[in-house]
Parts: structure tokens; sequence; C-alpha cells
């Protein structure tokens, strides 16, 4: 952590929780970004294409036991 974030995050922890708990949700909104509705469009579209290749018999579906043995190999 840099020195300016540990000085902010020590200002940050003498303010109420009321005041903490404004300050982070302000963080955590400007972290939600465009690009991350972007990511979020192409994961959709992603599983779309992968349901449209199970139902047509593109792809065969695999049991999770099979697909842990598989990771683990």
């Amino acid at each position: 952590m840099t020195a300016k974030s540990e000085f902010i995050l020590n200002e940050a922890l003498t303010m109420s929780p009321e005041e903490r708990a404004r300050v982070a949700r302000c963080l955590i909104q400007s972290l939600e970004t465009p690009s991350n509705e972007s990511v979020d469009e192409k994961w959709v579209e992603l599983a779309q294409k992968r349901l449209e290749e199970l139902e047509a018999g593109i792809v065969k579906p695999s049991s999770w036991e099979k697909i842990k043995k598989n990771v683990r190999a």
C-alpha cells in the first residue's frame, strides 16, 4: 500500500461507522465502470453460445465429477 493510501485509510478509520460506510460505497461505485459492464455482456454472449452448441449437439455435457477429475489431472 502506498503512503497516500495508508494515510487515507488511517483518516477513514477515524470516521464514524456511517461516514466510513458512505466513503466505502462511493469507492465501490467508482470501480463499477462501463468496462465491467462490457465484460458482463461478453460472459452472457459466451454462455448463450455454449448453450446453443449444447442444444445443437455440437458439444456434450460433462458431469461435475468428470470436470473435477480433469482439472486435478
